[in-house]
């Protein structure tokens, strides 16, 4: 099995080296097994991450914790993964999650989520979560004024969307289009269905929750965090990841060119800034010359991820060589810019009840 995720790792990943179980560090290697053991495999989101051990342990924490069923079931989990992603266009993420819908019994769902057009309003038990997700970047938004899940279910489903606007910043970086080997909307069609009966019993597996909280530290839950509180294991898990990110990214990035996303975060209202880079040169001009390759490349990680090319690259290694400097960078930029989305999903008007 781990032979097989390999080679498909090292067709899957980019711009850093996939790196084998045998060469990875102990904590690593018990990490990637907790993961095969939840997810069937060591998968490319979770495996690009492996070079900075901490930021990976941060990544499967809190999004294991977030999946495990409670007040929201897993089919709801998967709608607002595969919808949070289309609104990034993170194909390799809708594909991925799309599938899981698929093997959950979610068919349709999954198809319309996978194809041109949205999901119809057909009364069906999703279509308010897939709305509800597709808001997210748009603050102020009537859908999130009115979220379609309880108080309770909060934590788990805010945490969700979080974690897939900070993997699909990743995924956009680092992975391959697809997961699935071919192109043809057709073709992946037919690969959901093939795939179905393998998935179906391990994703309808029970998960306990809090077995991903030993691979990081306690840590305070920060007060722009509060929507977790809820929930004491949710809450936990993005505290510690909280913490491990801040640490990666002040190991790595300058405080003026962290500084210079949280202060562009505030005034942004998750609108997308096209192909150009006029909005990118100039912004990047407040800091000095020096540190201007890892401003582009945090900029681009939060706002523009697609646009991180060899170029950008390029200049970021030669500052920050080796790629754990690259994948905590990039990991506390879109870390950072999932957390400022966090902000706009939490209102008073959540459901009190089920």
């Amino acid at each position: 099995m781990w032979a097989r995720i390999e080679q498909t790792m090292a067709k899957q990943i980019r711009h850093v080296r996939p790196i084998s179980r045998a060469e990875a560090d102990p904590t690593t290697q018990r990490i990637a097994a907790q993961i095969e053991r939840d997810f069937g495999a060591f998968v490319p989101p979770f495996a690009l991450h492996a070079a900075a051990p901490t930021v990976l342990a941060a990544c499967w924490t809190m999004l294991r914790e977030s999946l495990v069923p409670g007040h929201a079931d897993r089919r709801s989990k998967e709608a607002v993964a595969a919808a949070v992603s289309r609104l990034n266009a993170c194909t390799y993420c809708v594909d991925a999650h799309t599938t899981a819908l698929h093997a959950l019994g979610e068919g349709a769902t999954a198809d319309a989520l996978a194809g041109a057009a949205p999901p119809g309003d057909d009364g069906g038990t999703l279509a308010p979560s897939i709305a509800w997700a597709t808001a997210t970047r748009s603050p102020g938004d009537p859908a999130l004024r009115d979220p379609p899940f309880t108080r309770a279910a909060m934590p788990e489903i805010v945490g969700i969307a979080f974690c897939f606007h900070y993997i699909n910043r990743m995924v956009a970086i680092f992975l391959a289009p697809s997961p699935l080997p071919f192109e043809s909307p057709r073709l992946k069609a037919l690969t959901r269905r093939f795939l179905s009966p393998v998935l179906a019993g391990l994703l309808r597996r029970s998960l306990a929750p809090g077995e991903s909280l030993q691979w990081l530290p306690e840590a305070p839950l920060p007060a722009d965090f509060a929507w977790a509180a809820g929930n004491p294991t949710i809450a936990s898990a993005f505290a510690r990841a909280a913490a491990s990110f801040e640490s990666a990214g002040d190991a790595v990035l300058p405080a003026p060119v962290r500084a210079l996303l949280e202060e562009r975060l505030q005034t942004w209202r998750g609108e997308a800034m096209g192909l150009g880079r006029r909005w990118l040169e100039d912004a990047v001009s407040a800091v000095d010359a020096a540190l201007r390759p890892a401003a582009r490349l945090t900029l681009l990680t939060a706002f523009a991820p697609f646009q991180v090319d060899d170029a950008i690259l390029g200049e970021f290694r030669r500052a920050h060589p080796g790629d754990p400097a690259l994948v905590a960078a990039t990991a506390w930029a879109s870390f950072t810019t999932a957390r400022r989305i966090s902000t706009w999903l939490t209102v008073a008007t959540a459901r009190s009840s089920s």
